[in-house]
């Protein structure tokens, strides 16, 4: 998926989630952390990738990174998600600066390109380092960024028209459950080693 794609995907999914309030945390959230957040690390993943909008302004830095893993490896997996958070938690007081729904802005602009990239025939290994490519191929790159951008922006349609709350989301949904997990793990990972 091409950086333009992954931005209107990036803002469809914020507004998906404040709207379907996945967390409350994000369904209180300020739009203007909200989607500013999603937004700064939505093209994240692609760092292993030296020719992506990213990796051209951090060659320092996407060189190693693709040496070490190739592109869509560790970078497009659910344990450099988590490893993410844990390292962010490690490194950011509880009482810091940055509030809760940036942080939850942050890991969705970063899933949402995982997601994304799913869309494509080349997939992503979310349970990397398993070579297991999960993909559901509704985007193909030979026919160009067309098809891409109105997938994305029916997306935005369909995520501004989402009634807010439907059930199975909200307060105490399936959403809620599963970031209240990794958060109770990664606070636990946390803690275990500061003792």
């Amino acid at each position: 998926m091409t950086a333009e794609g992954h931005i209107i995907f990036a803002i469809a999914s914020a507004i998906f989630a404040k709207r379907a309030e996945l967390t409350p945390v994000l369904a209180s959230a300020d739009w203007w952390h909200l989607v500013p957040a999603t937004l700064l690390t939505c093209l994240l993943p692609d760092i292993d990738h030296p020719k992506s909008l990213l990796g051209q302004r951090l060659k320092w830095l996407s060189h190693p990174i693709a040496r070490a893993f190739g592109h869509r490896g560790f970078t497009h997996s659910l344990l450099a998600v988590a490893v993410s958070l844990w390292l962010f938690k490690i490194n950011i007081p509880a009482d810091g600066f940055l509030p809760a729904d940036v942080l939850q802005g942050m890991t969705l602009g970063y899933l949402s390109h995982i997601v994304a990239d799913m869309l494509t025939p080349a997939g992503v290994p979310l349970l990397w380092p398993c070579r297991w490519r999960f993909r559901l191929p509704i985007l193909k790159s030979q026919k160009g960024n067309q098809l891409e951008r109105a997938l994305c922006l029916a997306l935005v349609g369909y995520a501004l028209w989402f009634p807010a709350g439907m059930p199975s989301f909200g307060a105490n949904g399936w959403p809620e459950q599963l970031f209240s997990t990794l958060q109770n793990g990664v606070s636990r990972l946390v803690n275990g080693q500061s003792d």
